[in-house]
């Protein structure tokens, strides 16, 4: 049925659920991952919310209220290309510094919650979604450090992971489940762009009336199609280069691990392989006439290693 094609979650958060109006699809999804409730307030507007087809951050900042009426910053990220992690600690970084006043004490620094919806593949794990916070642990006995502070006359134990920021990885080509609870049915639509007809999951039942394929105009359908097209040639010409690559590196591996002995010699040439399969990807995207800012976010090579190509 023509109603149950649904509008990809990377383009929604770019551009609909920006919108006050769609807040409650965004509250759905970290309802259900952080589990509990959440209100949001606003969008943050900053340089990280662009809105041009080579976005540099493909990332939305979202200040927001939880079940405790305390503010929070957090960040969705759907990101699809190299150096994520480095990104991910920028982002962190740079939301918590944006959102504060010259002059702010520190304890009017907001907790962040960043989420990362990757739609590749980032290493080895078995599950689709992973959680990291800081915590200090004793290197002898094992426990986490309490800092008390001071607090409104009154002396605080608080743990750091009160105040550091949490991250999130969905790992969504990982998920390959039956879909039975509401994190599940999200990561079903985040994969699959399904959502159930009788679904009660927060979020999910509001985007079965909101972000529906067929609401959008046809000059929004249009730059929809395209959008989901370039996606699909990048993961196609990635896809290709990361398998010639790796069997280049294992063939050149092989033929150094021999010549000198080392089982480093394969590791060494995987690498090697790896890194021409970037080059190759560079080279094929120009000659397609990919902008050039499209091959930097996508290979991670310079403007100039890209040029001399």
């Amino acid at each position: 049925m023509e109603k149950d094609k649904y509008i990809r979650f990377d383009w929604a958060v770019k551009r609909l659920l920006r919108n006050k109006a769609n807040f409650d699809v965004l509250e759905g999804l970290l309802t259900v991952l952080l589990d509990r409730q959440i209100h949001i307030i606003d969008i943050l507007e900053s340089e990280s919310n662009q809105q041009d087809y080579d976005d540099k951050f493909n990332r939305v900042d979202i200040k927001a209220r939880d079940s405790e009426n305390e503010i929070i910053i957090v960040e969705v990220q759907v990101t699809r290309e190299l150096y994520f992690l480095e990104r991910i600690l920028y982002g962190v970084a740079k939301a918590i510094t944006e959102h504060m006043a010259l002059g702010d004490l520190y304890s009017e620094v907001k907790k962040v919650y960043s989420i990362s919806i990757l739609y590749f593949d980032i290493g080895k794990g078995n599950d689709y979604l992973y959680h990291g916070q800081n915590t200090f642990t004793g290197v002898h006995t094992g426990d986490h450090l309490q800092v008390t502070v001071k607090e409104r006359d009154a002396l605080v134990q608080r743990l750091p992971s009160e105040i550091f920021p949490e991250y999130f990885l969905i790992r969504v080509n990982e998920f390959d489940k039956v879909a039975t609870t509401p994190l599940e049915e999200w990561l079903d639509y985040l994969k699959n762009d399904y959502i159930r007809p009788d679904t009660t999951t927060p979020g999910l039942k509001e985007a079965r009336e909101k972000l529906v394929y067929y609401n959008m105009n046809p000059t929004e359908r249009a730059d929809y199609d395209r959008h989901v097209d370039a996606i699909m040639i990048q993961n196609d010409v990635l896809g290709t280069a990361k398998l010639e690559g790796k069997i280049e590196g294992r063939i050149e591996g092989r033929i150094e691990g021999r010549a000198e002995g080392k089982a480093e010699g394969k590791a060494e040439g995987l690498i090697e392989g790896e890194e021409k399969g970037v080059f190759k990807v560079a080279r094929n995207m120009k000659k397609m006439g990919v902008p050039l800012d499209t091959i930097v976010l996508s290979t991670g090579l310079t403007e100039d290693e890209i040029e001399r190509l």
